[in-house]
């Protein structure tokens, strides 16, 4: 080893101080936003904080290693985290029905909201982050699909912005329609979490039917989160049969922050974490996507997004509608005398 390798690590290293540095601050003042705000996430918050900055010309080039650690390394480890959400039994708790229930909205859902993107005229990235987003678990799914395709900031945040606008929306609608439909709690849960975009709207829509509603609402929801798994391999195993040798190579099949996050549901599910951890863990994956959506934000021109802010938001009606229809259409088909 030469003399000028050595200080090679500590030099990468403090190249991303500034950047990370910027990142918790964007951390915390997403946060912020949602103590006052509690109906805007923190992960949204991140995003247009990070866009504002980078748009009123507060991104010096020193922050760009840091942001760029954080928009993906940060990104993957809370996607590992993820899986400390979820356990085999609580799923299987749901009995079959809605198990299929879930799986057959899922499908439908990203199927159609890809298809319905490109016969918009949108990108194949953002059709397909939208799509992940839409039938996943909105903006964690989104950055988590990217993780894998490495799309354009700004289909991330236009993906983004369509999941907590429409999922906002779901919240002020579900209750409405389940004033005339008058679905049973467990019914009206089975919905909400099949249909909902975001956990945190999730929680939101649900426990207006109160607490059985929202139990089940949030169990449903966590059988969708473990989707997010496969879908991403699914999309990793065609990545690796059309990528060409100029492109470094083909990537792994199963990409390991997938493996990892596989290997936190086993822990979860074996009983391996003590419940003392869940909470802390939650926290931090939290803490970790807020980081990476604000690096991701910190990427945006938002004068790009112009040029398919309509069709995109067309997209994300029709998601919507299709997602919530294809998942009432299953509950009525389980609940008896619906």
């Amino acid at each position: 080893m030469t003399p000028s390798t050595v200080p090679a690590p500590a030099t990468g290293v403090r190249s991303l101080l500034p950047g990370l540095v910027v990142s918790a601050a964007g951390v915390a003042a997403a946060t912020g936003v949602n103590a006052l705000l509690p109906a805007v996430s923190p992960l949204m918050a991140a995003v247009v904080l990070g866009a504002l900055m980078a748009n009123l010309g507060a991104r010096p080039a020193a922050l760009r290693p840091g942001l760029s650690f954080a928009s993906r390394r940060l990104l993957r480890l809370g996607v590992v985290l993820l899986g400390a959400q979820l356990a085999v039994r609580d799923v299987l708790a749901l009995g079959l029905p809605v198990v299929l229930l879930v799986v057959a909205t899922v499908a439908v859902t990203f199927s159609g909201t890809w298809w319905l993107g490109r016969r918009l005229g949108l990108g194949r990235d953002l059709s397909l982050l939208t799509a992940t987003g839409f039938s996943i678990c909105g903006a964690a799914a989104v950055a988590a699909m990217n993780g894998v395709t490495d799309g354009d900031e700004e289909d991330v945040v236009t993906a983004v912005a369509l999941v907590t606008l429409f999922g906002s929306l779901c919240i002020v609608a579900l209750p409405l329609a389940q004033g005339f439909l008058r679905l049973p709690a467990e019914g009206f849960g089975v919905w909400s979490g099949a249909s909902v975009h975001e956990v945190a709207q999730v929680v939101a829509t649900a426990q207006t039917a109160g607490t059985a509603a929202l139990a089940t609402a949030v169990v449903v929801k966590l059988t969708r989160v473990v989707l997010l798994a496969p879908l991403i391999a699914g999309v990793g195993v065609l990545r690796r049969r059309t990528a060409g040798p100029q492109a470094g190579g083909k990537p792994p099949v199963v990409p390991l922050f997938v493996a990892g996050f596989l290997g936190m549901v086993a822990l979860r599910s074996l009983g391996a974490l003590p419940a003392a951890w869940l909470e802390p863990l939650r926290t931090a994956e939290t803490l970790l996507f807020t980081a990476a959506l604000f690096a991701m934000g910190a990427a945006v021109d938002l004068r790009a997004l112009t040029r398919t802010g309509r069709r995109a938001v067309v997209l994300g009606a029709l998601s919507t509608a299709l997602v919530s229809l294809v998942a009432l259409g299953g509950v009525l088909v389980l609940t008896p005398g619906g």
